[in-house]
Parts: structure tokens; C-alpha cells; sequence
């Protein structure tokens, strides 16, 4: 091996001295002028009367883009810093800091979209004709059209000042709890003190023992602190229903469909498809516990190793093997990623004190990212890793667009992801040098549809009826165990012996208050980077720039028309994601077939 890739990501040359960087201090300290002239620009701003007046919004637009970039640069950084030491409490203390400065961006920003909405539709529908206006026509309508959703600008300004403490700080307060659990197990004949990140990392564990234990284990602290938990959980959803209640909306489903840019036809015939293919998926775990030795599927067993011959890799094996099947995907996606690695972008040292989980965030005024996990060795930890890559580079072929064109939905945003992650798991199977290790890395692959098609399903279905409740008051921590229970039977259409009741308090998703239903996304990602993977296949190495300019289009179209526009398919049609069902059906049958002798 010629190169050691670091496995602790360089922070230093964004801002040196972490928490007590001086460099971060005067960067957030330049943020407050520059978002005195912005908030003085946003109460000059009058209501566009003519086609005079595209080159105001024009230099409006950069004056936005300007702050936009100062800030995210030092909230993403924050978050990193957040992310690899959950005691660094000057971070926290940034962390709020960044929020109050984003919060005033926040109102600054909808006075003009309220301003724009009064404009008179024939000059609108001039100005965006407009040379430079043009470029910007999809931001510009979905501007008008969120405001138009909203309230009275000084209300939305009240509800944005409010969220700082009121809402978003329930967020932090359980990252913190988080952060304080901690589990001690001896494994591998030595006693350890693990975080719930690191907890979690042992459901894989090839000891059936050390599996339960663990789970069992992070199910006390669950259920020792599940008051605290559920008063989160209930807070959040109290505060975004509230608003919603406030502003008229009464299909909670109604923001996170807006924010993904997709129609609820969509995500029915998303669902619907997947609801009409689940048996192969649960003869899988029938068959998976069957090799285990139980008469049953326990949640804790979902991710046990069914062969012994499971491989492990060192971070550099993992490192090549991704490198090696990217290549013979595109070379652009090959050499960014060895520059990712090169360049000490990716955390993935397995220590105490991180934040459970995996994320990519982008810098962007060095036009750089940052990817952070826990790296233990198994071929899920690759995967992981070769999804975020594709995070990273998403954001990469969006550099030629313009900064305030690449705000792309999450359920786009993990597209690239999933696509990259299928390149090295489809890859692994078809190498794989023996029959246990084909078993190995084709469970790998079916592990992940049925965490796209079940768990989340169960996270999805969790969530509608918790909001539903919610609106009639406080839901308690024992009936968000009944519901918890009763959506992963459901999802996982009686596939499972036992449930994990407490999940609701273990998902750090149902508490991000960015994004509301973080989890349809992620299945919306998995099936339709499936489709782009197809076409992919068929095309060879030449389908990189095309499929770098359906990346390119994410953030400035509808789901819909990215769909139509890329690939030539209604996704509000359940055929559409039969497609890519089907594809994962055969692995599950393939599975089957292949460990049909065993166990």
C-alpha cells in the first residue's frame, strides 16, 4: 500500500484550534456587518414595479448568495466539531450563536420573498425573462410561491426568532443526551466504555451474545431516560404543528413535500409499489434467521453476519476497494474521491465521545466537504462510507452552478449517495471470490433494501400516526412504544419475532428539526438512483456526464420533471418504482437460493 489515508479528518485547514480557533471567531464576528447591510437591504427593498427594477434583485441575489456562504461555512464547521467530540461544550455554545445569526438571515429573507409576491404577475413573468433573472426563475417562483404560503411577514419573522430556543433547541438538547449515554460491555475479552454510536456498530457483531447484549444494554438507557425523550419528541412536533395550525396547513405531510419538491402521488405510488412486493423480503429474514439458529427474527439479529467468512477491511483496503469500483463507473468520481481521502476530508477513527451515525456537509467558500462516521472494519462501514463520498460528490458537479442553484431536497440529495453506494456493494457481490463471501455481500446488498423498504417504512408510518395523535395533545413515551411496535409489524409485514419499541427515541432523525419526516427521502433516493444505476449499466463509463448533469439539475426542478427530464419516466406512477424493486427482489431470491443447503 503506497498511501495512508488519514483517518481523522483535517479541520485545522478550515479554521485552526477548533472551538478556540481565532480565525472561526473573526469569521462569525464578520458575519454580524454583513448581516447588518443585508437586513438593512431587506427594509429598503420595495416591490418590483417593472423590468427597471431586474437589476436591483440581481444585486440583491449576490448580496443573499454573500451571506449565505459566510454563514453556512461556519455552521458546517461547528457541526463537525459538534460531531467528533459530543463533550466539546464551546461548540455547543458556537453552535447557538450560528443559529441566532442564521435565524436573522431567516426573517431578513422573507421580507423580500413577501415583497416579491406582491409583484404584479405580467411584470414578474418579464423580469424573470430577463438576462440576468433567467438562471434564477425556479428560485425565484419557489420563493413567491413559500411566501404565499406563509403568514404575515412579521408573524413568520416571530416564528423564525421563537425557533432558536423554542424549537431548534430541543434538537441540540438531544444530541446532548445523547452524547451522554454511554454503555460498558466487555467485548472481544477486553472491558470498554462505548458511545451509542459505538453501541450501535455492534448489532453487526459476529457474536450472537454481544449482539443481544448491546441491544439490551441501549434499550435500558432508552427506557431510563424515555420521559426526557418523549417530552423532545413531543415538543418538536407541538412546535411545527403549531405553526402549521397557524399558517393553515393541516396535512403535516404538506412541508416535507414541499421541502423534497415531490408530489404526495409520488410518495403513494412509492409506497404503494413497495407495499406489493414485501414477501421475498420477508422470506429473506425468515431464511436469515433460520441460518442464525433461532425460529425467529429478533430486531437485534436484523444485521448479524450469516457467514463466517465475513470480510473485514482496514480503512485503506476499504479506501482501494471503493477507489477500484468507482474507476470503472467514471473517472471523475474515482479521482475526487482519492482527493477526499488525500486531502484528510473524512472522520473515521473509531473512538469515544462521537456522534452516533454518518453525514457529509459541504463547506462552501473553499468549495470543499467534510464526511464523518464510525469505521469498524465491515463491509456496511464501506458502503457507508462510499455513500457519503457520493454526498460529496454531488456537491463536486454542482460547482459550475451558481451558489444559490444548488439548494437541492434531500430525497435528491440521497440519490447520489445510494448510487455510489450501489456501485461498490453490486461491485463486492460480483468479485467475490468464494461462495460464503458472495452470501456475505449479497446479504450486504439485501441488509439495505430492507432497510429502504422496511425500517424506514416503519419510521414513515411511525411518524403519520405520532402527528395525527400529537394533534389531539401530549402523546406518552408508553404510546409511542404501542405506535412504534405496531408500524414495525406492519413495515416489515410480520417478518419480525421482536420489535424494537424504543426506536422512536434512538433515531436521531425524528428529532432533526431542519427537515420534518426525515425518511421518506431516503427510500425516494435508494429507488431512483436504482433506475440511474440501470441506465448506467447499460451505457458504461460514458453515462458519467450525463449523470453528472441530472446532479447538475437537482436543486432547480421539481422531482417530477428531474425524472422526466433525465430519464424519461412518471414517477407518480407505481410502474416507476417497480422498476427498481425488481431489481432488488432478485438479490433477496438470489440470497435465498444460494443458502438454500445451509443452516
Amino acid at each position: 500500500m503506497t498511501v495512508k489515508y488519514a483517518e481523522v479528518w483535517d479541520l485545522d485547514i478550515l479554521f485552526p484550534g477548533g472551538s478556540d480557533s481565532q480565525e472561526l471567531r473573526l469569521h462569525m464576528d464578520n458575519a454580524a456587518p454583513k448581516l447588518d447591510k443585508f437586513e438593512t437591504t431587506a427594509l429598503n427593498f420595495q416591490v418590483p414595479s417593472s423590468i427597471e427594477d431586474a437589476g436591483k434583485i440581481a444585486a440583491l441575489l449576490d448580496e443573499v448568495k454573500d451571506v449565505m456562504l459566510h454563514l453556512r461555512q461556519s455552521s458546517a464547521f461547528i457541526g463537525c466539531l459538534m460531531a467528533q467530540n459530543t463533550e466539546d461544550k464551546k461548540a455547543n455554545i458556537l453552535q447557538s450563536e450560528t443559529a441566532a445569526l442564521g435565524a436573522r438571515f431567516q426573517s431578513a429573507l422573507q421580507k423580500i420573498q413577501q415583497d416579491l409576491t406582491k409583484t404584479e404577475n405580467g411584470v414578474w413573468n418579464k423580469l424573470l425573462e430577463e438576462a440576468s433573472l433567467r438562471e434564477f426563475s425556479f428560485l425565484l417562483n419557489e420563493w413567491r410561491e413559500e411566501a404565499n404560503l406563509q403568514l404575515s411577514e412579521k408573524e413568520e419573522n416571530l416564528i423564525t426568532a421563537l425557533s432558536v430556543d423554542g424549537y431548534h433547541g430541543w434538537s441540540q438538547l438531544y444530541d446532548m443526551l445523547v452524547g451522554d449515554i454511554k454503555i460498558t460491555m466487555t467485548v472481544d475479552g477486553e472491558e470498554k466504555v462505548f458511545s451509542v454510536g459505538q453501541a450501535n456498530n455492534l448489532s453487526s457483531h459476529k457474536d450472537a451474545a454481544i449482539r443481544q447484549e448491546s441491544y439490551e444494554k441501549l434499550e435500558e438507557a432508552w427506557t431510563e431516560k424515555e420521559e426526557f425523550f418523549a417530552k423532545t419528541l413531543n415538543s418538536i412536533a407541538g412546535f411545527r404543528l403549531a405553526v402549521y395550525q397557524k399558517r393553515g396547513w393541516e396535512n403535516p405531510l404538506q412541508d416535507p413535500l414541499h421541502i423534497n419538491r415531490m408530489k404526495e402521488e409520488t410518495l403513494d405510488a412509492m409506497w404503494g409499489a413497495i407495499s406489493k412486493h414485501k414477501q421475498p423480503f420477508v422470506e429473506y429474514l425468515n431464511k436469515k434467521s433460520e441460518l442464525l439458529g433461532k425460529d425467529g427474527m429478533d430486531w437485534f439479529d436484523v444485521d448479524a453476519p450469516v457467514t463466517e467468512s465475513t470480510q473485514q477491511f482496514s480503512y485503506q483496503e476499504g479506501a482501494d476497494f471503493i477507489l477500484n469500483h468507482f474507476d470503472k463507473f467514471g473517472p471523475e468520481l474515482a479521482r475526487f474521491s482519492e482527493q477526499a481521502f488525500e486531502k484528510g476530508w473524512i472522520e473515521a477513527e473509531d473512538r469515544p465521545n462521537k456522534r452516533p451515525g454518518g453525514f457529509c456537509t459541504g463547506l462552501p467558500l473553499t468549495e470543499e466537504s467534510r464526511i464523518f462516521m464510525t469505521y469498524s472494519g465491515s463491509m456496511s462501514n464501506v458502503a457507508t462510507l462510499a455513500h457519503e463520498l457520493g454526498h460529496a460528490f454531488h456537491s463536486y458537479a454542482l460547482r459550475p452552478v451558481h451558489p444559490l442553484n444548488r439548494s437541492y431536497a434531500m430525497n435528491v440529495a440521497e440519490t447520489a449517495s445510494t448510487f455510489a453506494e450501489m456501485i461498490v456493494a453490486d461491485a463486492a457481490v460480483k468479485n467475490a471470490a468464494t461462495k460464503e463471501e458472495k452470501i456475505a455481500l449479497l446479504e450486504d446488498k439485501v441488509q439495505r433494501s430492507v432497510a429502504f423498504f422496511m425500517n424506514i417504512h416503519a419510521r414513515f408510518l411511525f411518524e403519520t400516526r405520532f402527528y395525527e395523535e400529537r394533534k389531539k395533545g401530549v402523546v406518552a413515551a408508553s404510546r409511542l412504544n404501542e405506535l412504534m411496535d405496531e408500524a414495525q409489524n406492519e413495515a416489515f409485514a410480520g417478518g419480525l419475532k421482536s420489535t424494537h419499541p424504543h426506536f422512536w427515541a434512538s433515531k436521531l432523525h425524528f428529532y432533526i428539526t431542519d427537515v420534518p419526516f426525515y425518511n421518506f427521502p431516503y427510500t425516494f433516493g435508494y429507488l431512483f438512483s436504482l433506475s440511474i444505476y440501470a441506465k448506467a449499466l447499460e451505457e458504461g463509463t460514458g453515462f458519467e456526464e450525463k449523470y453528472m448533469a441530472l446532479l447538475r439539475d437537482t436543486a432547480i426542478m421539481s422531482a417530477e420533471d428531474l425524472a422526466m427530464k433525465h430519464l424519461g419516466e412518471d414517477i407518480t406512477q407505481q410502474a416507476f418504482w417497480e422498476k427498481g424493486i425488481a431489481l432488488c427482489v432478485k438479490d433477496a431470491e438470489e440470497f435465498v437460493a444460494l443458502t438454500s443447503s445451509m443452516g
